[in-house]
């Protein structure tokens, strides 16, 4: 029977698996447990307003441009479609509110066509975004 004889390089090799186990562990802890901001599409110069407070989870969140145009999830969405997609994100998140960023100079009349949408759907934790 022979013997095999170890090289100094049969010695040297180092077993990388554990370490890259433990790095794609990491990786999907992080991937799982992070917070993701949410951007209606346009920036909106809001209001300042003195009795303003942080909302904690926000899920849908509602642009009106100064021009009157509505933003959901970074696209422009037209009055008809208003509806639906509000009704498809709340479905993702029942639990979240709706914020609406109103830019100062846009019409009152939009803000409220948009609250009018928001209540017909029963949508009740409903805040205006404004700049502290």
């Amino acid at each position: 029977m022979r013997r095999r004889r170890f090289n100094q390089e049969d010695e040297a090799d180092i077993n990388l698996t554990p370490m890259l186990d433990v790095v794609f562990i990491m990786l999907i802890f992080f991937i799982v447990t992070a917070t993701f901001i949410k951007e209606a599409g346009i920036d909106v110069f809001r209001p300042d307003a003195v009795t303003a407070l942080k909302k904690p989870l926000v899920s849908i969140l509602v642009a009106i441009g100064s021009s009157g145009d509505i933003w959901i999830d970074n696209n422009r969405v037209d009055k008809g479609s208003l509806r639906p997609h509000i009704e498809r994100i709340r479905a993702e998140n029942p639990k979240g509110s709706l914020i609406i960023q109103a830019d100062r100079n846009a019409n009152a009349g939009q803000l409220l066509e948009v609250l009018d949408v928001v209540r017909q759907l029963g949508i009740t934790d409903v805040a205006v975004s404004t700049d502290i």
